[in-house]
């Protein structure tokens, strides 16, 4: 009795924590490519200042703070000068000084604007992007730095 009564309270269980489906907007998803032209000069102009002050932080070690007229709260929260310095002493170490952002193109998504750049380093085997993420209110919205990816436009969604 007390085996087919604890059978039960599992199935109950297992019912109970079945997954729910999640509808999700595909259009939400999708980015495409846009010309510099369509772009903003100014919003192109903020994103490339903001990045390259990141960036520029690893050849100075000096961080100027972002305030609320350039980027959205979780950013000011997580770009902070100890995670500056941390990542900066390990870019250092592998890729050289920082030189310049090179423009590799302009993404839309339905809420954002994003640019890519290529990150320039003094050594020849740094390979590095950085994408900036501008949203509806022009803030950026995430700051990311990866490995540089050729096949990038080839996996965008047109």
């Amino acid at each position: 009795m007390k085996k087919s009564v604890l059978i039960i309270c599992l199935l109950f269980l297992l019912i109970g924590c079945k997954s729910k489906n999640v509808s999700r907007d595909t259009e939400d998803l999708k980015i495409k490519r846009v010309s510099t032209a369509e772009v903003n000069s100014n919003q192109q102009k903020k994103a490339y200042d903001l990045a390259k002050r990141v960036l520029e932080t690893c050849n100075t070690s000096k961080f100027k703070p972002f305030n609320e007229t350039e980027v959205t709260k979780s950013v000011m929260d997580n770009t902070t000068e100890e995670r500056l310095t941390k990542t900066c002493q390990r870019f250092r170490q592998y890729y050289g000084s920082f030189v310049d952002l090179k423009l590799d193109g302009v993404y839309k998504t339905k809420q954002e604007t994003i640019y890519r750049y290529h990150a320039l380093y003094t050594k020849k085997v740094a390979n590095k992007e950085l994408r900036v993420f501008i949203n509806e209110e022009n803030l950026i919205s995430a700051i990311k730095s990866m490995d540089w990816d050729d096949k990038f436009d080839s996996k965008i969604n047109e």
